[in-house]
Parts: structure tokens; C-alpha cells; sequence
């Protein structure tokens, strides 16, 4: 897979993906990942990327820039559309899109290339949320300083859900939210730590035992920390 950002702060992205789990999926040829400096984008001689929104307001992304990049890793022109490719998703990350879920994350896998627009001041001028992105995301009902936060979330989850970057598969398909439900409780050693033991079950061998105990922590926690997974 193929992650393209558009920032204004490139540098902020390389201590997370030259770490961990997205360092790992690109050693492996897994994960590509280009960052793109949206000021390269502009013809304004002092660089400018954004204007006074009219009618009054903060500082808004113009258009010209934002289209410029996505046009350039297209490789075509995105308005008016040339052409539909279903391989790309161009997405936004915004405060009034979607909030991820695993379930989001799972059909982005399905595109060979994300195009990520990472926004700041007040957002991005309407003219390319209506006319040049697929889809905006939100990563929570709050807001950030910019939207570069959120991008890297958005990359950290997807990586780990590639096939070949985690070994332990059986590890990702037992994760909080899978089938909707939190996860089960996790213990290790020792076996009793002041006084406070780890639950038989776990000690006695029975798999299936085991199995059904977790399948039930799980289901009590998610009823008493997100009950509003179970509705869905």
C-alpha cells in the first residue's frame, strides 16, 4: 500500500513512521509512505497556502494548493474529473467526517493508495470537500491544533492491519472492537501479585475453557465501559 500526506509540517510525521510498527511494515516493502509539503504546491512567490475565509473567520487552506498536490500524485486532473480510479482514496481528515472505527480501516485496505489531506487553522476551502476528496475522517469529537495527528493515527492502524506486518495474526482478530466487542481481560506473571491472583481459569490448560472466559470478559466489559458497541 501507497500513503501519500499533504501537510505544511512534513518533519512532524518521520519520528512515528521511522518507529515501531510502520518502520517495520516499510523495512518489509509493506507500506510506502510520501510526504508531500503542501507549500510546494503553491505559485505565491512568499509561499502563502492559506487566506481569511470570507464573510469573516480564521485562516482556511485555498483551494489551488490543495488540488495542485493531489493532481501532481495523481498524475491526472481531479476537476473536472478525468477519470474514476477505484484503486486511490482521497481522504480528509476533518472534525466533521466520520469517525474511524476498525471497521473504516478494514475497507481502506482495500485501495492501493491513500491520498491523506492533513489540514490546519480553520480547514480547508469547501471547494475541495465537495469537488476533490472521497471521504473525510475524524479521528474523535474534539479538535486538534492540525489535522497531522490524526493522519498519523490513521496510518499507525492501517500498517498493523496489512497482511505480513504483524506476525500473530490470531492477535489482531482478538483485539478490542473485532465483532464489535471490547477486549478480554490480559494477565501475566506472577501469579499472585500482593495478594491479587490471576484467575483460575487461566491456569488450568482447558482451552475451551479459557476461550469461553474471555469471549465473557469480553462482553461485560464492553457492556459497562461502550455499551453503545453492543447496539451496533
Amino acid at each position: 500500500m501507497i500513503v501519500d500526506v499533504i501537510t505544511i509540517f512534513p518533519g512532524m510525521f518521520t519520528p512515528v513512521i521511522d518507529e515501531s510498527i510502520i518502520k517495520r511494515a516499510r523495512a518489509k516493502g509493506l507500506l510506502k509512505i510520501n510526504l508531500h509539503d503542501l507549500r510546494s504546491f503553491t505559485d505565491d512567490p512568499h509561499k502563502k497556502i492559506d487566506a481569511p475565509a470570507y464573510g469573516g473567520g480564521g485562516m482556511v487552506f485555498k483551494p489551488e494548493p490543495v488540488f495542485n498536490a493531489v493532481e501532481k500524485i495523481l498524475g491526472y486532473k481531479a476537476y473536472p474529473k478525468a477519470k474514476t480510479d477505484k484503486n486511490k482514496r482521497i481522504v480528509l481528515l476533518s472534525p466533521q467526517g466520520k469517525r474511524l472505527n476498525q471497521q473504516l480501516l478494514k475497507k481502506f485496505l482495500c485501495y492501493e493508495r491513500l491520498i491523506l489531506i492533513a489540514p490546519r487553522y480553520e480547514g480547508v476551502d469547501e471547494r475541495v470537500v465537495k469537488h476533490l476528496v472521497d471521504e473525510e475522517i475524524s479521528i474523535g469529537d474534539y479538535v486538534l491544533s492540525g489535522a497531522e495527528l490524526a493522519a498519523m493515527v490513521l496510518i499507525d492502524s492501517i500498517a498493523r492491519l496489512i497482511p505480513g506486518v504483524v506476525s500473530d495474526r490470531d492477535s489482531i482478530k482478538n483485539e478490542s472492537f473485532e465483532g464489535n466487542l471490547l477486549d478480554y481481560p490480559a494477565y501475566t506473571r506472577p501469579e499472585d501479585f500482593r495478594g491479587l491472583k490471576v484467575p483460575e481459569i487461566l491456569l488450568s490448560g482447558n482451552h475451551a475453557g479459557i476461550e469461553k472466559w474471555r469471549k465473557e470478559k469480553a462482553r461485560e466489559a464492553t457492556k459497562k465501559k461502550r455499551p453503545d458497541l453492543l447496539k451496533t
